[in-house]
């Protein structure tokens, strides 16, 4: 059980700004014999939501823009309010992504989408993420 929860936290650390991968924790779990089909479960759902901090913070996060601590300038954020808007919600699959992904969460969440669409699209794309894990352990014991 405490392998499960230790799987469920990486997750979610791993879906925000914080440097860290679930990945080789569900690798040594599958490894050790853990069944596949729930840790994957635990996986996605703890890395989607952590996703969905994300998009809480970046709803709110334009409440404080006149900040002088905020990090982000104007320009940035009309950057990427463009970019979301030009390739569309669409682009919420690909938040598993180790490079670029926490940024799309954030997007999202400063754009407004949806919280339902939101959870939808990245469970999805974490969830492919974490079985292509199983698939690359199961292949690797070969």
């Amino acid at each position: 059980m405490i392998e499960y929860l230790i799987l469920f936290f990486s997750a979610l650390l791993a879906a925000t700004i914080l440097p860290f991968y679930s990945e080789v924790i569900l690798f040594a779990l599958l490894r050790d014999g853990g069944d596949p089909a729930l840790l994957v479960a635990v996986a996605t759902l703890g890395n989607t939501l952590g996703a969905v901090v994300n998009w809480v913070l970046g709803r709110y996060l334009l409440h404080f823009q006149d900040r002088r601590w905020f990090y982000f300038s104007r320009k940035q954020i009309a950057r990427a309010q463009d970019w979301f808007q030009r390739y569309g919600f669409w682009t919420l699959l690909l938040a598993w992504m180790p490079v670029g992904g926490d940024a799309l969460t954030l997007i999202a969440g400063i754009m407004r989408v949806r919280l339902w669409l939101f959870v939808v699209l990245v469970g999805i794309g974490k969830g492919l993420r974490y079985i292509s894990v199983v698939y690359l352990q199961q292949w690797s014991a070969i």
